[in-house]
């Protein structure tokens, strides 16, 4: 009896396994889904979002709105668009899901600055995108050009390479010349502003703003905006509206960012053994001899040399409130951003004011803003990035070679460069770290913006 019982308990086991065995590819089969995505009114949706839940790829609706897309038989299907609400559709084993997506009412009630007024972003006709600041995470940013990098489609923004005074090229919807400029217009708090670069700096508009201080900012990005702005605006707007005062009782605020910046990526150098064998290989036993400096073999990383781990830091304090009848916010911001080639440095100092009061029931307002703007940059000679690249690793950085007549002073200032047989090569490269400490370029930018503002509402028309 006793080993009947053990029979069947084997069996029992065995029938378990098998069923579990044919259960987990159950789980998790995948079944293609295809369907249309449209909007109330039964038009197709173009660019719509369809994502399995819990995973990251998914896939975007075509033309006509429609969509195929790999799933999980129990899986939940979840749809996105621009000014609709997220919906979310159970599988459940359906190869076909067709979705009706239902307005935003609160996005599409938005409103936007459009050079001319402000309007509700459905009534916009033109191609409008609008950026908060206090939406994304713009803490680390330091420039206004930064809160652009791949905030909007058909917005292209080029840094300087991590250089902290380098102003940034960007492009809407591509450029339309090429001769003439293709940089937007940018216009702060109803001021337009040339994007040309600081004389004597590669500062541009958007260096003067601190990203702190915006409340949104509006890119016009059609030809519509040439009916507002003329010609100028041939290339799209950059529309900054900074932050104002609001009613109740007087609000501080204060927030200090510190971040820590690194070369993501450098390029794959020979160290000095490797250069010596490509040498040996191709030129020959004799010129070994031609390497190294004073019968020594270097190994320096001439790359780690010009390029560091820098640290920044950035301190904001605002005060906003209303006294009696007037809505104020004073700003005050201090940056110390530190770049990643050696000796690049920007400090920015910025105050600023901006009062909105209102009169005869409402039917008056007034704007009223300045900001002061003063920048320290510290420029470094960019060439040293691709003399790091160029120079001889087994040279070292240092030569301490004295000049003729007990002068005591070295021959470049210390620095080891090329002089063979004794002689100066002016034609040589020159050390890229020499190039960094012995340039002192500094420039102090001032600069200050200002606007009044009269918008009145004729009372037989409100």
């Amino acid at each position: 009896m006793k080993n009947i019982c053990f029979q069947m308990s084997r069996k029992a086991w065995l029938v378990t396994l098998m069923v579990v065995c044919f259960t987990f590819p159950a789980l998790a089969q995948k079944i293609t889904v295809s369907g249309t995505v449209s909007d109330p009114t039964g038009e197709p949706l173009i660019g719509a979002s369809v994502v399995v839940q819990g995973e990251t790829m998914g896939v975007a609706t075509d033309f006509d709105g429609n969509y195929t897309i790999s799933a999980p038989s129990d899986g939940v299907l979840v749809f996105s668009y621009v000014g609709y609400d997220t919906k979310e559709e159970s599988v459940n084993g359906r190869q076909t899901i067709n979705v009706t997506m239902t307005e935003n009412s609160v996005m599409l009630g938005e409103v936007v600055a459009i050079g001319y007024g402000a309007v509700k972003k459905s009534d916009a006709t033109g191609s409008v995108a609008v950026i908060k600041p206090d939406e994304i995470e713009a803490g680390i940013a330091t420039s206004t050009q930064d809160l652009l990098v791949g905030a909007s489609p058909g917005v292209v923004v080029t840094t300087d390479g991590g250089n902290p005074t380098g102003g940034a090229t960007i492009r809407i919807r591509g450029g339309s010349s090429l001769t003439a400029s293709n940089d937007p217009l940018v216009v702060i708090d109803g001021v337009p502003q040339t994007n040309q670069g600081v004389s004597g700096t590669s500062l541009n508009a958007l260096s003067m703003v601190n990203p702190q201080n915006i409340e949104s900012m509006t890119i016009l990005k059609d030809a519509s905006a040439t009916a507002i702005y003329g010609s100028r605006a041939s290339n799209g707007v950059i529309i900054i509206t900074t932050k104002k005062g609001m009613s109740g009782r007087p609000q501080v605020n204060f927030s200090a960012n510190f971040s820590v910046n690194t070369a993501r990526k450098r390029l794959n150098m020979m160290n000095a053994q490797e250069f010596s064998d490509v040498v040996r290989a191709n030129l020959g036993e004799s010129t070994i001899a031609q390497l190294g400096y004073n019968g020594e073999m270097y190994d320096t990383d001439w790359q780690d040399q010009v390029l560091r781990t820098s640290f920044s830091h950035d301190y904001n304090l605002s005060v906003g409130g209303k006294a009696g009848f007037l809505p104020y916010r004073v700003t005050a911001n201090y940056t110390n951003n530190q770049g990643i080639l050696k000796t690049s440095s920007m400090e920015r100092t910025t105050v600023g004011f901006n009062l909105s009061p209102k009169f005869f029931d409402d039917h008056l307002s007034v704007i009223a803003n300045a900001q002061g703007t003063y920048i320290r940059t510290g420029n470094a000679d960019t060439g040293a990035i691709g003399g790091a690249v160029a120079f001889d690793p087994t040279k070292p950085v240092y030569s301490n070679i004295e000049m003729g007549g007990n002068t005591g002073l070295k021959l470049y200032n210390g620095y080891y460069n090329y002089t063979p047989g004794g002689i100066n090569d002016r034609n040589s490269a020159i050390n890229p770290v020499q190039l960094l400490n012995d340039v002192n370029s500094h420039n102090n930018t001032y600069s200050s913006t200002g606007n009044l503002q009269l918008d009145y509402s004729l009372h037989f028309l409100t």
